[in-house]
């Protein structure tokens, strides 16, 4: 057995436990009380890697116009370009990878909870099997079946939290200078990335990202630089 499914073991078995816990208060539905309390876990313990990039994000954006002259001035020296810029965030402390390294190292931590929380399980939320897909549920319930219903509800959901988050993004890009064009295009379209990795996973992976996407909304709100309306 390697590592990484000792490790999706053992966060299956605190889930496990966690439900239990819950089991009192939750009844039926503790097995996804348990993922969606251990998800806040897992976020809460990162937020130091957050506010990191929160931190570099800024320094990103106050350095942005002066980044764009220095590409415009070294284009054709490459090398002299990137020099330059690596020196003008070394007096900023900062680095034009700040914002982006913690959310590397967060990778792991996500990619065990998803996996643990796609496994098959015969654990429902409000009627809904958290181990079904969309379209299995469809099928057994029929289009308008109450598991059905709650599928949609948390999809719902989650389109709702990727609209606030592309909306954010776009007004980012507006506010930061040297945004290349394609850029500016594509990432506003990411976030509705979690709303088709539902449409084909089981609720209970659908119920993780529904939880981690308002909890990045939320500290993108928080502690991100406020982004300038359009």
């Amino acid at each position: 057995m390697s590592v990484f499914d000792g490790l999706i073991g053992l966060t299956s078995g605190l889930l496990a436990g966690l439900a239990d816990f819950v089991a009192p208060i939750a009844g039926p539905n503790a097995a996804a009380l348990a993922i969606v309390l251990f998800t806040l876990a897992v976020r809460l313990a990162l937020v130091p890697l957050t506010l990191r990039a929160a931190r570099g994000e800024r320094i990103r954006q106050r350095l942005a116009p002066q980044v764009t002259k220095l590409r415009s001035r070294f284009k054709h020296r490459p090398e002299r370009m990137a020099k330059e810029i690596r020196e003008l965030y070394a007096k900023e402390g900062g680095s034009p990878f700040s914002g982006i390294l913690p959310s590397l190292a967060q990778a792991p931590f996500f990619m065990l909870l998803f996996q643990t929380a796609s496994a098959p399980t015969t654990h429902t939320l409000f009627g809904a099997p958290l181990g079904a897909q969309v379209a299995s549920v469809i099928g057994a319930y029929g289009p308008f079946g109450v598991p059905v219903l709650v599928f949609a509800a948390v999809i719902g959901l989650i389109a709702g939290v990727a609209y606030l988050s592309s909306r954010r993004v776009r007004l980012t890009a507006v506010a930061v200078e040297g945004q290349p064009e394609v850029m500016r295009r594509i990432a506003p379209l990411l976030p509705y990335g979690a709303v088709l990795v539902a449409l084909v996973m089981p609720l209970a992976a659908a119920l993780y990202l529904l939880t981690t996407t308002a909890w990045t909304a939320a500290e993108r709100a928080l502690f991100y630089p406020k982004p300038v309306a359009a």
